[in-house]
Parts: structure tokens; sequence; C-alpha cells
């Protein structure tokens, strides 16, 4: 796997784009079971039809597990993250069904050393997921500790 960007090369307003993931019955069904969101919502298609859904809904937390994974795959935080600190502000934005295909938009927001740990710094930066309409459907914003290559 290629070398990740280390702390010091981030900056504010530095952005970048996911591959495309495509979200399965499959992938909405084991979630719901693993998790236990054993809601009419997720489970039941008649339901669902009744609401004038046509194809299965995605819960918004399987949403943004799979926008984190993909922007893990571009490896960019690769050998450099320690922790991922925090999400604020989720919010789902529309819904999304299975067969949808997602990607994500990263728009680096905030960049400083860690206060207690000098070799560590805090990337902060704002999602967008967005599906292949061009319909924003979750933001949010993640904070990340990695190491510092310039500390010591």
């Amino acid at each position: 796997m290629q070398k990740g960007t280390p702390f010091e090369e981030w900056s504010i307003g530095q952005k970048f784009t996911t591959r495309g993931r495509t979200i399965s019955e499959t992938d909405i069904v084991n979630y719901v079971n693993t998790v236990g969101y054993t809601e009419s919502l997720f489970l039941d298609m008649e339901y669902l039809a009744e609401r004038g859904h046509s194809r299965r809904m995605a819960p918004a937390m399987l949403t943004a597990a799979i926008a984190d994974a993909l922007i893990i795959q571009t490896g960019v935080f690769h050998d450099n993250a320690l922790a991922l600190l925090g999400i604020e502000g989720l919010t789902a934005r529309a819904p999304v069904y299975a067969d949808d295909t997602l990607h994500v938009e990263v728009e680096v927001t905030g960049v400083r050393p860690s206060d207690s740990k000098p070799d560590r710094g805090i990337v902060t930066s704002r999602q967008k997921v967005i599906n292949q309409m061009g319909t924003v459907v979750l933001v949010y914003e993640v904070s990340r500790m990695l190491l510092r290559g310039d500390a010591g």
C-alpha cells in the first residue's frame, strides 16, 4: 500500500474525492441484522412501498461507515493515522437506497498540532457523501489524530 499523507502536508482547503461504491441489498440487510436495526423501515419492503419507496433504504449510519471506508481506501491516512477523534454534525439530507452509488468529497477544514502530544497533530475535514445523481445524501465533519514527522 502507498504511504499516506504526513501531517505536515495537510492544509486547510485541501480537497480530494474518493472512488464510488454501489450499496447493495446485501450490505443493508447484513448491517441491519448485525447491529440490530430491526425496523420495518429497513427490513419490510411492503412497509416501504406503502410509503412510496420502491427500493430498500439504507440506514444513515451504514452510509457514514461506508463513506469513511471509502476515505480510508484512498490511502491518505496509511501509516500516519492514530485515531478518529470525533464526528460532528452528522446530517442525512436524502435517503440512500440499494443500488445507489456513492462517493465522498472531502475538504480539510482544520490542521493543528496536538495541545497535549507534541508528536501528533489533528486534521479536521468536512465530508459530503454524494449519490450517482449528484445529490448530497450525508454531510459530517471528522477530526483525526495523525503522527507528526517534525515533532521532537
